[in-house]
């Protein structure tokens, strides 16, 4: 009995040796892995109520990951499937974004001429059952009862406004493009619009800028914002569009060896000098700073936005038993520069478990070519930074709720909007807004309210309330009046975020797009930025 006990955790500890990092900790990581053998099989036999150990195995992985940082993730045969498509490009399914909520699955975006559109799917439409799976009964990842053979029937249960329906969807394969649109602005200016880092990310980078070039673009704007990332070598190949051959991009640097890597461009560039902005944002993370980070260092591109999210970090997938698979962070990476843009601690936590944040004072300095100081610490920092582009704390807590996007659900089916160069979203309707947000009840708790909270709490347990009760009430209401007016102050950006998400509702990601073109703030100072060839080279100190 003792030889069958002993048998998987030795031979999980000759896979672990196999690698240097895990030599020394050979007797540590084999005690380990033998006290959580006997653990597990001691609570599935012995245990009261019946147990899954599946289940029990999911979640033992899951807290044990919780410690790391957000990117190291198990993946079932399921994710690792959704893992391959994500990365490919190609998909089968209904042919809508969804977001999985714990009893339903919401459709965010229906993708234009696809199944879910032709059905009459709209966005807001709220899935709450798949064939004849309740998606509140279903466990794993309810997104996954959607795929299926391209081909295949699949009847979806949904409610609308209070109603419910259903209808049947014949599944069909998607291409989804890493390049979702590209156009000239006016008769010289091409726009890019780049939302991942798939494999077909720089081929069809390349296919958009020369199809622009042949329609006169002497100048360019790559629309990284929203952009998450994915493959880095992608991300080496769109930066050689614009960069020569040779070219240090990234460099990753791990404590194992053998994923200390340096990458340069391996190709002739398309165009070294056709005058380049990059748009970022927060969302713009992990290839999408890899991008922005080597443009800005090497003085190739003027980056205007708000500070990208700082990654940092570099995954690669390895693969398990029975079909599954494990990304882990292996290394971090580094700008041309030198920096590590990575932004968030998620070692040193703080005492709520949360990772902490490079403090600003902290960052480290760095040169572009031409001389320029860059940081590092915080995300990439842009050029020129766009105020409105980054979120405040109560913008955030407003998307995160989906209040934008359910108000633009009731909008959508209470407004006709016919002409998407005459829409604009009135002061009408911001106050309208403002009633829908006082209907939910929404409020949000700042940072300060808690620590002033945690502050009464322990002055209470010293004896000190009394003391400082009087200049409590009075930051407790300046703290009030604040939000009290903190949605009139954040207008002009809750108005531009409701404008977006009522435009994709009518018009679809394509007229979002074009919209953008003529009225986006970004957009607009970018095209300001090469118009003026002067201050286009004064920014890169050409």
């Amino acid at each position: 009995m003792k030889r069958k006990r002993l048998l998987i955790p030795v031979f999980a500890v000759v896979v672990f040796i196999s690698t240097t990092a895990f030599k020394n900790d050979f007797f540590e990581i084999a005690k380990q892995i033998e006290i959580f053998t006997t653990l597990f099989k001691e609570l599935n036999m012995n245990y009261v109520d019946e147990t899954n150990p599946g289940d029990l195995m999911d979640t033992a992985i899951k807290s044990m990951l919780d410690d790391l940082d957000p990117y190291t993730q198990f993946y079932n045969e399921q994710d690792v499937e959704a893992s391959r498509i994500n990365n490919a490009g190609d998909y089968t399914g209904i042919g809508a974004k969804v977001l999985t909520l714990k009893d339903k699955l919401v459709i965010v975006e229906p993708y234009k001429n696809y199944a879910a559109d032709k059905a009459g799917l709209k966005a807001g439409d709220e899935i709450i059952k798949v064939d004849n799976v309740l998606v509140d009964d279903f466990k794993d990842d309810a997104g996954n009862l959607l795929q299926g053979a391209s081909g295949t029937e699949v009847n979806i249960t949904y409610k609308r406004q209070g109603q419910t329906n259903t209808v049947k969807i014949i599944r069909e394969s998607l291409e989804i493009k890493a390049v979702p649109h590209y156009s000239m602005i006016d008769d010289k200016t091409g726009y890019i619009v780049l939302r991942k880092f798939n494999k077909k990310a720089s081929a069809e980078t390349l296919g958009a800028l020369r199809a622009l070039k042949n329609q006169g673009a002497t100048q360019l704007i790559l629309d990284l914002r929203g952009n998450p990332g994915g493959l880095l070598n992608e991300a080496v190949n769109v930066t050689n569009i614009f960069v020569p051959k040779n070219q240090l991009v990234v460099t990753t640097k791990s404590k194992v060896k053998k994923y200390n890597k340096t990458y340069y461009t391996k190709r002739d560039a398309i165009d070294t000098e056709i005058p380049l902005v990059v748009l970022i944002d927060g969302s713009s993370a992990s290839a999408s700073e890899i991008v922005s980070g080597a443009l800005q260092d090497m003085d190739r591109a003027v980056v205007v936005g708000s500070r990208s999210f700082g990654k940092g970090l570099v995954q690669r997938p390895k693969p398990l038993t029975y079909g599954t698979q494990m990304k882990i962070t292996i290394s971090r990476y580094y700008t041309p520069s030198g920096r590590c843009i990575q932004a968030l601690d998620y070692w040193n936590r703080d005492e709520n478990g949360k990772a902490t944040r490079v403090k600003q004072e902290n960052y480290n300095e760095f040169k572009t070519r031409n001389g320029r100081s860059v940081y590092d610490g915080g995300g990439v920092q842009p050029d020129i930074e766009v105020e409105l582009s980054k979120q405040t704390p109560i913008t955030k807590t407003i998307l995160k709720d989906n209040l934008v996007f359910n108000f633009a659900t009731d909008y959508y089916y209470n407004n006709t909007v016919e002409d998407l160069t005459a829409f604009e979203f009135s002061e009408n309707d911001f106050k309208d807004f403002k009633k829908y947000l006082k209907s939910t009840g929404f409020n949000f708790e700042t940072k300060t309210e808690k620590a002033l909270n945690d502050l009464m709490i322990t002055a209470e347990d010293e004896e000190l309330n009394t003391v400082i009760s009087s200049d409590y009430e009075n930051l407790v209401s300046e703290i009030k009046a604040y939000k009290s007016s903190a949605i009139d102050k954040n207008k002009t950006q809750l108005k531009a975020l409701l404008t977006d998400e009522i435009i994709k509702r009518y018009f679809y990601s394509e007229g979002l797009y074009n919209y953008y073109t003529a009225n986006n703030t970004e957009i607009k100072e970018a095209i300001s930025i090469l118009n003026n060839q002067q201050q286009y080279n004064n920014i890169l100190r050409k």
